[in-house]
């Protein structure tokens, strides 16, 4: 009864009240691992439904459960076969199916996943979770369309079911609709008001408004930062030697083949073993050979995908990393940060993954620079210290594969082709009046986009019908769909002459490949960090004439970059060795003032230590 009311620590204590006087009592096992899993005790789960199920294999409901524990504490191998197991013995449980489904996804099996969704809904077709958990799989398989309707159709089964308006939310999100979004995370959160992740997610998607000031979006972030409970900070048995080798652990879900890692594994690559000891945790169902390179890099690497926070805290207290940098913020398919909240590590840094403030005080450091948060300005709107460790806080891996530079199309008889190749999501109403406005100056051109899901029927209706509210000429646009490897990708720079930035979310791996193609970019300094970036990338290759201070700037240096086909092929057969000699390919200097700037930071914590000791 007491179960069943939600009173979970209650009846906890009755089961073991029954273990105590019979330790292989089936239900008081059974029922007690439940409610571990209910309170996130995944590795206590694991120990009472395995002893449960070594009671009663051929239970199907208990074997379903101990699936669901061992993939929770990243064990997904050793839980299929349990998982299978469960689907056997009672094929019509639609939840058996639906986990199943969870344990494959976590093991990158996605087509095996959804098959499963499949089963679980034909068997109860008003079942709420697994049209969400369905909905979920979707749009990791990149159907986001599919994805969308799932979480509808868990709302049409329950509307009263709150995950149904979150999973929704996230599919606008990753289907570029970011007012819809943001506008269901807020009827999700009304439901859910501590519902961490979906804050995380709302932060994101606030980046790409042009219509909040630094200061609105600054506070959300403060609201977060408070939001979050956060512990007294412990007393870490870190030894305060300011000289020492130091373990630094880095936490990401990118390291693998993601933009992430193209910025982040040179300076991996060049950090003093002598000095630093490199932990990997990486927070993502995918491993493939970036995250092999990685690997190799590291004195230890951790998978933690799956695992529930409780279990990642204890793992990474055990190894006492000096120093922990954040790589990914509020994004990722399960934010970390109430994890950064609580203190676990001495230094907490966060660097490259987002482009904003955490809110967090327990993250001390930011590293960035001067150029995308100029001194003095940008200090105030972040809760961290920001750190300026180079001239550009980015330290760009072209792919060996890259085509070489072709001559400019523009050069050969072909009309002059804007192109913009960044996330969809961060388009804007706005930039598209701006980009009506560079065709309109240029006669006879045009503007090619590429995307996920650009040449779905309903999201080019939406498109077009918003290029046409823009003033966007429709026969002069066109759509591409996203490429199958970055080396197509980049090929695809063949056919564009100059590259367009979005604003006020401005591209950081896109501005780097089309600069590394040979393409000009043309970008709009904003008054944040996320407006800078590019503005940041192109003063480190000595292009500021391509940065414009002001829209009717960015109209100018557009139309005359088009007007000169000569300058652009001479830009096009000289950009990628500028690039080359500028400090975003200089790696081992970049790694180098990187490592400074970490030690710089541990050496404030151990001052700070010895001034509270001596006190």
């Amino acid at each position: 009864m007491l179960h069943r009311a939600g009173k979970l620590a209650q009846a906890d204590a009755l089961y073991r009240r029954v273990l105590a006087v019979q330790p292989n009592h089936f239900d008081a096992l059974h029922l007690s691992g439940t409610v571990a899993i209910q309170q996130g005790r995944a590795e206590a789960a694991v120990e009472l439904l395995t002893r449960a199920h070594r009671a009663a294999p051929k239970n199907a409901v208990c074997a379903m459960r101990l699936g669901l524990a061992l993939t929770s504490t990243g064990r997904s191998k050793e839980a299929e076969p349990i998982a299978r197991l469960a689907t056997q013995l009672d094929p019509n449980i639609p939840e058996g199916w639906d986990n199943l489904a969870y344990c494959l996804k976590t093991q990158d099996r996605l087509r095996e996943a959804i098959e499963c969704h499949q089963r679980a809904i034909g068997l109860k077709p008003d079942f709420a979770v697994g049209w969400y958990n369905y909905g979920l799989t979707l749009s990791l398989y990149g159907h986001l369309t599919d994805a969308l309707q799932c979480h509808e159709r868990a709302l049409a089964a329950d509307p009263k079911y709150a995950n149904g308006h979150y999973g929704r939310a996230q599919a606008l999100q990753q289907s570029h609709r970011i007012d819809e979004a943001i506008a269901a995370y807020g009827r999700f959160l009304e439901l859910e008001p501590n519902h961490h992740e979906a804050q995380s997610y709302r932060l994101f998607a606030m980046n790409n408004l042009d219509s909040l000031t630094r200061e609105e979006l600054f506070a959300e972030h403060v609201a977060y930062g408070r939001s979050v409970e956060s512990p007294p900070i412990p007393e870490f048995r870190n030894t305060p030697e300011p000289g020492r080798k130091l373990r630094v652990a880095f936490f990401s879900p990118d390291q693998r083949a993601h933009s992430c890692a193209f910025f982040i594994e040179p300076l991996l690559q060049y950090l003093d073993p002598e000095k630093f000891e490199i932990y990997l945790y990486h927070d993502h169902f995918r491993e493939d050979e970036v995250s092999k390179r990685l690997q190799s890099r590291a004195t230890v690497w951790r998978r933690f995908v799956g695992q529930l926070s409780p279990q990642i805290e204890k793992v990474i207290r055990a190894d006492a990393p000096d120093i922990l940098v954040d790589l990914a913020g509020h994004t990722g398919m399960t934010n970390r940060m109430p994890l950064f909240a609580r203190h676990l590590a001495p230094v907490q840094v966060t660097y490259l993954g987002y482009p904003n403030t955490t809110g967090l005080t327990a993250m001390h450091y930011r590293f960035t620079d001067a150029v995308a948060d100029p001194v003095g300005e940008a200090d105030a709107f972040a809760t961290e210290k920001l750190v300026r460790f180079a001239p550009t806080a980015w330290a760009y891996q072209p792919p060996a594969f890259a085509p070489a530079p072709n001559a400019p199309p523009c050069t050969t008889g072909k009309p002059v082709t804007f192109g913009c190749f960044n996330n969809l999501t961060k388009f804007t109403d706005t930039a598209f009046r701006v980009w009506a406005q560079v065709l309109a100056a240029v006669p006879n051109s045009r503007l090619v986009f590429k995307g996920r899901g650009l040449t779905d029927e309903d999201v080019q209706a939406r498109y077009f019908a918003r290029f046409e509210a823009a003033g966007l000429p429709r026969d002069r646009v066109a759509l591409l769909e996203r490429t199958a490897d970055t080396k197509d990708h980049l090929a695809l720079y063949h056919d564009v002459d100059i590259a367009l930035d979005t604003f006020p979310y401005n591209g950081t791996t896109t501005t780097c490949e089309a600069l590394w193609m040979g393409v000009p970019v043309v970008a709009l300094r904003g008054d944040r960090h996320v407006a800078r970036v590019s503005a940041s990338l192109l003063e480190t290759v000595c292009h500021p004439e391509w940065i414009a201070p002001t829209v009717e700037d960015y109209v100018r240096i557009a139309a005359d970059l088009a007007a000169n086909p000569a300058r652009l092929a001479e830009i096009r057969a000289n950009l990628r060795g500028e690039v080359q000699r500028s400090p975003l390919l200089d790696h081992a200097a970049q790694s180098a003032r990187f490592g400074a700037a970490l030690r710089a930071c541990w050496q404030e914590w151990c001052a700070a230590r010895s001034v509270s000791t001596a006190a």
